[in-house]
């Protein structure tokens, strides 16, 4: 609901981009009307490009074009929340966001949960894999998890 994109743009330099791909229309109209005052209207920044598609073919259409990927589509790689999504979790996806990757550039993908699994699958794609559990928004004690990995 634009708050990543406000997150993001506030450790941007100016004459950074930040490529949003959202799938579902209405998403961006909210996020361009009632939603955009909650979170600073980051859809407004001149450094934001916002595609409207389905993020897995921006990210196949993109080699060498990122220093980052932030992949919050899902409730992480084993709880999708459309079953399309999950072909981002394979070693085919991870292949196509590492080619999307500059050297040097990160995958981060944010989960509810730990998967020993998935962090493996990011090391067997060529990542340098890292863990880095989050306190849950609002939530005491319960924990998300972000995986990190390093294009190498």
């Amino acid at each position: 609901m634009g708050y990543t994109l406000a997150a993001v743009l506030a450790l941007l330099p100016a004459r950074a981009t930040a490529v949003v791909g959202e799938l579902v229309p209405e998403v961006i109209e909210w996020n361009r009307g009632p939603l955009g005052p909650l979170a600073g209207n980051p859809l407004d920044d001149p450094r934001t490009e916002v595609i409207q598609g389905d993020v897995a073919q921006i990210i196949r259409d993109s080699n060498g074009r990122f220093d980052a990927i932030l992949l919050d589509v899902d409730n992480g790689p084993d709880a999708l929340t459309q079953r399309g999504n999950g072909w981002l979790y394979t070693p085919a996806g991870l292949a196509a966001c590492y080619r999307a990757l500059r050297p040097g550039g990160a995958l981060a993908v944010w989960s509810v949960g730990h998967d020993r699994i998935f962090e493996g699958r990011l090391r067997a794609a060529g990542y340098a894999p890292s863990t880095h559990p989050i306190a849950a928004h609002g939530s005491k004690g319960r924990r998300h998890v972000v995986f990190l990995g390093r294009r190498k």
